[in-house]
């Protein structure tokens, strides 16, 4: 009993470190990818799903854990994260990076069964999240390199049912990546002091918390633009714009909750996002199959 109680406890433990709950955000968009690519007439299997899936959990885990690993000092003096796994010694710095190597053989082994080009690109991938982490250290722009980072989730979508490019993944990879990169401004707004004292770089940090929220909300517009644009390259009628239409009112509601001057609901607005992405999800498959 005291073993299974121990093996939870490490499982909880990994799970919290690489905040598994936030996978929620990038693989409703893997997904739409893959099933936007079979509306195109690529052959999309429950076994190629899976695989999408188990692609996704494992990327993610391992460009969490580097994220972890990369930032471990920061961490430690910032009093919003100090309590963090690696921080607090729930998690060694051993076993963040036998769960970042692991996790990253997953990636690229499961990509080799989705076909030649996601094999062949998976390095890139990895390489594009793990440079995120680093990001801040060198540009005023990391929440865009953040965007860019989940992007590639719906093109690998995409790519691992067709296996060549199109513009419908484009399409949505571009407003996943500004729909990432406004969302996460919002968060950055709460370390912006943290950020300026340790020479570290944000878009709050840079142009302070009033117009990086303007620039938030001009990201979350070209979201639903670049959602929007879909329709005109596939066709996906007013199911999926009524769908559109949800996820702007949802990041409408989001951006509505925090002001320069009332920051105390940036989780709030921040976990509105979760259901942003299954909604989006959901309208999708209605437009194509119902």
């Amino acid at each position: 009993m005291q073993a299974e109680v121990t093996v939870i406890g490490r499982v909880r433990a990994y799970a919290s470190f690489i905040r598994f709950g936030h996978t929620v955000f990038a693989l409703p968009f893997a997904l739409t990818g893959a099933l936007l690519a079979a509306g195109v007439g690529c052959p999309l299997t429950w076994g190629r799903a899976g695989w999408i899936v188990l692609a996704m959990a494992a990327a993610r885990t391992a460009a969490m854990g580097f994220n972890r690993l990369a930032d471990a000092r920061f961490d430690a003096l910032n009093p919003r994260t100090a309590q963090r796994e690696l921080p607090r010694g729930v998690v060694s710095r051993s076993e963040a990076v036998a769960l970042v190597v692991v996790s990253s053989v997953v990636f690229v082994a499961v990509a080799r069964q989705l076909g030649p080009l996601c094999f062949a690109l998976s390095p890139v991938a990895l390489a594009i999240v793990f440079w995120y982490s680093f990001a801040k250290r060198y540009t005023h722009y990391t929440q865009l390199w953040l965007g860019l980072a989940l992007a590639v989730a719906p093109v690998g979508g995409w790519l691992a049912v067709c296996g060549h490019f199109g513009w419908a993944a484009a399409w949505l990879a571009f407003g996943t990546g500004m729909w990432v990169a406004g969302f996460d401004i919002l968060y950055a707004c709460e370390d912006i002091e943290f950020d300026r004292r340790n020479r570290l770089y944000s878009i709050p940090a840079r142009f302070g918390v009033a117009r990086a929220l303007w620039l938030s909300r001009l990201f979350h517009l070209l979201t639903v633009t670049g959602l929007g644009a879909l329709a005109f390259v596939m066709p996906l009628g007013p199911v999926y714009i009524a769908g559109v239409a949800g996820v702007a009112l949802l990041l409408a509601y989001e951006q509505s909750l925090v002001r320069p001057d009332d920051l105390s609901r940036v989780g709030e607005a921040f976990n509105l996002n979760g259901y942003v992405g299954f909604l989006y999800l959901a309208a999708t498959a209605a437009a194509l199959y119902v």
